[in-house]
């Protein structure tokens, strides 16, 4: 979610056939409900193809292992239909409410990280990336969203700071030509 900026429900609907470990790349086709079934995104921008970091290449790798794992033990319970990238211990969709609610809480004490939501992961993933002067286009690429403003007003607590920095690089430019 972090690496990629994915929302809730875009990170539980992902099927394995969405992910080219190859290429580096996964594909944003669907967001999960909380009756386990998936929904086709909103709209067109929010179905994308996103570039996977070795972070997260590396993460799903484990993750491959982990469900294949759940499911020698639990055998003829397993039941994965949609061939879910991220299941239960029984090959069930997750729902999303309950993992944000319980899972989702223990990791987080459990890494020593205070307590955040979910979507906060998100929102993390925009303000860094912008912080580090990646163009907002690209951001909201990434992020989804069917305007660029509702990227720029969703995170401009983190353009004063580009800002400053955008205008400090043009000062010395004009130093340098005057």
């Amino acid at each position: 979610a972090l690496t990629a900026g994915l929302r809730r429900g875009e990170l539980f609907a992902l099927r394995w056939r969405d992910l080219d470990l190859d290429n580096e790349t996964m594909r944003i086709a669907g967001t999960l409900l909380a009756d386990g079934t998936i929904a086709a995104p909103k709209t067109a921008k929010s179905r994308r193809g996103i570039a996977l970091t070795p972070i997260a290449i590396e993460a799903i790798k484990r993750r491959r292992i982990i469900q294949m794992e759940d499911q020698l033990l639990a055998g003829e319970r397993w039941s994965n239909e949609e061939n879910l990238v991220f299941t239960n211990l029984r090959g069930k969709a997750i729902n999303p409410s309950n993992f944000s609610s319980r899972n989702f809480r223990e990791l987080l004490e459990k890494s020593g990280i205070r307590r955040i939501r979910f979507h906060d992961l998100r929102h993390s993933t925009a303000s860094l990336l912008l912080s580090l002067n990646v163009h907002p286009k690209i951001v909201q690429e990434l992020l989804g969203h069917s305007q660029i403003s509702i990227t720029l007003d969703t995170y401009s607590h983190v353009l004063p700071s580009l800002q400053e920095e955008a205008l400090g690089k043009l000062g010395r430019l004009l130093e340098t030509v005057s």
